[in-house]
């Protein structure tokens, strides 16, 4: 098969669970004897004309489509140029043209997601979400970006790093910063990530006990120093990848109960319920990201939890083997061919009449257009 993925998103180097997730996908299918390309990066106009002259002149069997397309002008292309042909990779529900938590809903880009040859989402949480708005089923396929291990145990009781990712607005950033004022004698730790604004690295370079981190390719080099892993998302999570990397390696993990995190944690402790982002501003940042109106929300028991955890011998040590024992059968269970055999499942141009199932689905204009042919043939 000959596979074209395209996202408004930089790969080099690999940002965010999404990103990193696409590649994983890529390797596995390029490793398998595909034929794999990636139209990304750029401005928004020069990305649309790549992903045409891609498709025109390579003519893919597949075009994997990421959700991280804002505007939504991936989405339409690839249907334009390639139709029927279409797979819909749901990562971040944000940036999905529907539902509750997206921030530029989108009927007619909606329409043609529904249209999609297939939609992959990567939890059962996000596929549940994604039938409810859009009333299409997705496929659940796990990225294999964890590798088949074994895995280090870097649990340690003794020392190491409170460690967040991505400290920013929706990421709970405002609920860390108090946590670490509040716990000087502990050392915390931040990798920078898409969302991290200057505000962002000034709030934490202003805390002595707050440590930056580089971005590296390798999970493992931010992972080994850290004792316990903060998660404290405001914004609906699709799943959380690196909180499945932490507890594979016996890291607890203190994470908000928002979205897909949920699941991630797969039954383990210190799941805190927060109050989550419902509303954003008409004001975007340095990274064109609209500004959360934030709600209120106790950093007490973030700081309790950790309390307990660093305190506490046989509290630490519990966690982190449950951690470990849960993440490591989930993973034991995944399939890294897992994509390759859904594209292969598919048919081109099978889903194509999804939004003709009722004409009541149709918007009053594509009704009466419809029928208007119809009447013509007869």
């Amino acid at each position: 098969m000959r596979i074209l993925l395209t996202a408004n998103a930089s790969y080099e180097p690999p940002q965010g669970g999404a990103t990193r997730s696409n590649l994983v996908w890529l390797r596995h299918l390029a490793s398998a004897g595909h034929e794999c390309r990636m139209a990304c990066g750029g401005p928004q106009s020069r990305r649309v004309q790549a992903l045409r002259e891609q498709i025109l002149e390579w003519r893919p069997d597949w075009v994997l489509v990421s959700s991280e397309d804002l505007g939504h002008a991936l989405v339409r292309e690839a249907h334009h140029s390639a139709p029927g042909r279409v797979v819909y990779l749901a990562h971040t529900p944000q940036f999905y043209p529907f539902g509750p938590a997206s921030w530029n809903p989108d009927r007619h880009a909606a329409e043609l997601v529904a249209r999609s040859a297939g939609i992959v989402a990567i939890g059962r949480h996000m596929a549940d979400y994604i039938e409810r708005a859009l009333g299409r089923a997705a496929a659940v396929i796990h990225p294999p970006i964890y590798g088949a291990g074994p895995f280090a145990n870097y649990g340690n009781f003794e020392r190491g790093l409170i460690l967040m990712i991505n400290p920013c607005a929706v990421k709970g950033i405002s609920i860390f910063l108090e946590t670490a004022e509040r716990l000087p004698e502990y050392e915390f730790g931040v990798v920078p990530g898409w969302g991290t604004t200057a505000a962002d690295r000034c709030a934490l370079g202003r805390l002595p006990n707050v440590r930056f981190l580089p971005d590296v390719k390798d999970i493992d080099e931010v992972l080994a120093p850290t004792r316990v892993l903060l998660n404290p998302s405001l914004w609906y999570e699709g799943f959380g990848l690196i909180v499945m990397e932490a507890m594979l390696r016996g890291i607890p993990v203190v994470a908000s109960n928002s979205g897909g995190l949920e699941e991630a944690k797969l039954g383990t402790g210190y799941l805190i319920p927060v109050q989550t982002i419902e509303r954003y501003e008409a004001v975007f940042d340095e990274h064109s990201l609209p500004k959360p109106v934030l709600p209120e929300n106790d950093a007490a028991p973030w700081v309790a939890a950790l309390r307990e955890l660093l305190t506490s011998r046989s509290a630490y040590e519990k966690e982190s083997a449950a951690s470990r024992l849960a993440a490591g059968r989930f993973v034991s269970g995944l399939d890294a061919g897992g994509m390759e055999a859904f594209l292969r499942s598919l048919r081109p141009g099978a889903a194509a009449s999804v939004e003709q199932a009722t004409i009541e689905s149709l918007s009053p204009e594509r009704r009466a257009l419809l029928l208007e042919r119809l009447r013509k043939r007869r």
